[in-house]
């Protein structure tokens, strides 16, 4: 083997996409990069043949390493772990880029440690080069907490009584990674001083920390930065060569445009199932409709389960459904018209996409679809459009307007995703226009947003969808 990552379960890796992309963009020929999975006694015989000429380390051995090395850098040495090893004539040095990999992405986000308290979560070996860089960037205190109150770091319990006045918190802990996305290791309404949260965990585009933190108006930056960055290291020390760091966000860009999903909701027959196959079309994701895998997990009908079970029993299926779909990458997935009834829905929806309203008249919607008991009569549909519109513009990270031309729809939609990528907002998955349009409706349309239909309401917001996108940003409507 020329190159590759040990480690004991590699399923969801992202090294070898990004190593292969570093070597394509920089037009390295012949660039071999194999993921190696290792149980112990595998990784003993591995280390002791040597049969390879650089390698990436990663849990649980980068500090098991270190016997088989004849020579550590002095980051590896002052951090005590090591991810990366080169082979030269049967001789092997350790190195650490995950340091630089951090320090990355930390000046990228300038996040200013210096005079402040900063809490690690978790005590392995990302811990320690994280607390590395902490110092390096005179953090005034470095608080690490482990569930094992051991090796210098603190339980949760201590966290919470004592170290409410953290001004940075970075995650180096497995909690929140894929697939077990729903817990974040702490609770951040319990801290009144911080300002920043960093994740070093990187299968979601956002982990639920992140997500709660940006929900609290706290800036959250995840670890896909800091994965990139140091592979872009580790490539240099393999090829022996330099170049700039502008790599990084190339790559970051490209992978999050092929890992986003796009959530579509509105009312039912809006056109979110029509206009998600021809996203499918354009942007070459796989095309989902959640109601569908509702059907599918309950072996039945909507109708039957409504017969069955009633709303609240289908309600339970379709957030089960919804934290599935959340793992998903590089999907269009259709929504039911009631998923917004449920914030932990949204919440979990938003963790891995972005969020289109698709806004139609109501007197363009269906009332008599038998596959939708909620909406069997034009009564029920207005109180429903009445109860849910709020809603849907309270989570919508766009509001694309479905009464004429569904093709134009399709291509606003499309458009929109790549204004976002290109503006390096996709991690702003929560806001975007919601804000803006949620104030023009209170503040400047008193009479609420009901009263209009949705051409009037697309000619109430020109105004703002027509300022150029890095405007919003200033004005903070992004």
């Amino acid at each position: 083997m020329k190159y590759g990552l040990i480690g004991e379960h590699l399923g969801h890796s992202f090294s070898k996409q990004i190593q292969t992309r570093i070597a394509e963009i920089e037009n390295v020929k012949d660039y071999d990069y194999q993921l190696v999975e290792l149980d112990k006694e595998e990784f003993k015989e591995f280390m002791e043949k040597k049969d390879f000429k650089g390698i990436n380390v990663t849990i649980p051995y980068k500090k098991d390493v270190i016997p088989y090395l004849d020579e550590m850098d002095e980051s590896a040495k002052a951090i005590g772990a090591v991810n990366t090893i080169i082979n030269v004539d049967g001789k092997l040095k350790g190195y650490n880029t995950d340091f630089g990999g951090f320090l990355y992405m930390v000046k990228a986000h300038n996040v200013h440690m210096e005079g402040k308290k900063v809490l690690i979560i978790g005590n392995g070996g990302a811990c320690a080069a994280v607390k590395a860089v902490c110092k390096h960037e005179n953090a005034k205190d470095i608080v690490i907490v482990s569930r094992s109150a051991n090796r210098g770091a603190i339980g949760y319990d201590e966290m919470y009584t004592s170290h409410l006045d953290a001004d940075i918190v970075v995650n180096t802990s497995p909690v929140g990674m894929f697939p077990n996305i729903v817990n974040a290791p702490i609770d951040v309404s319990w801290f009144h001083k911080l300002e920043c949260v960093l994740d070093v965990v990187y299968t979601q585009i956002l982990t639920r920390l992140c997500f709660e933190a940006q929900e609290a108006d706290i800036k959250r930056v995840i670890g896909l930065e800091m994965l990139i960055a140091q592979a872009k290291y580790t490539f240099e020390i393999f090829e022996n060569m330099s170049f700039d760091d502008s790599i990084i966000d190339e790559i970051k860009k490209e992978m999050l445009k092929d890992r986003c999903n796009i959530v579509l909701i509105g009312m039912p027959s809006a056109g979110k199932t029509t206009i998600g196959k021809m996203l499918e079309e354009k942007l070459g994701k796989e095309f989902f409709d959640l109601d569908d895998m509702i059907i599918a997990k309950a072996g039945k009908s909507i109708p039957e389960i409504f017969q069955e079970s009633g709303e609240t029993g289908f309600r339970a299926i379709e957030t089960e459904v919804a934290i599935e779909a959340s793992k998903m990458n590089n999907k269009i997935i259709a929504t039911g018209g009631g998923v917004v009834k449920h914030k932990v829905n949204m919440d979990f929806l938003r963790l891995n996409g972005i969020t289109i309203f698709i806004d139609r008249d109501i007197d363009k919607l269906i009332s008599s679809d038998p596959n939708r008991p909620l909406s069997s009569s034009k009564q029920a549909l207005q109180q429903m459009y009445k109860e849910r519109y709020p809603l849907y513009q309270k989570y919508a990270a766009y509001i694309a307007v479905n009464n004429a031309n569904i093709e134009e729809t399709v291509d606003d939609i499309v458009n929109t995703y790549h204004s976002i990528l290109k503006h390096r907002l996709m991690l702003c998955i929560c806001r975007c226009f919601s804000y803006a349009y949620s104030y023009l409706y209170t503040a400047v349309q008193p009479a609420y947003s009901i009263a209009l239909n949705a051409s009037a309401r697309s000619s109430m917001i020109s105004s703002i969808f027509s300022v150029p996108i890095e405007r919003r940003i200033v004005f903070g409507l992004i």
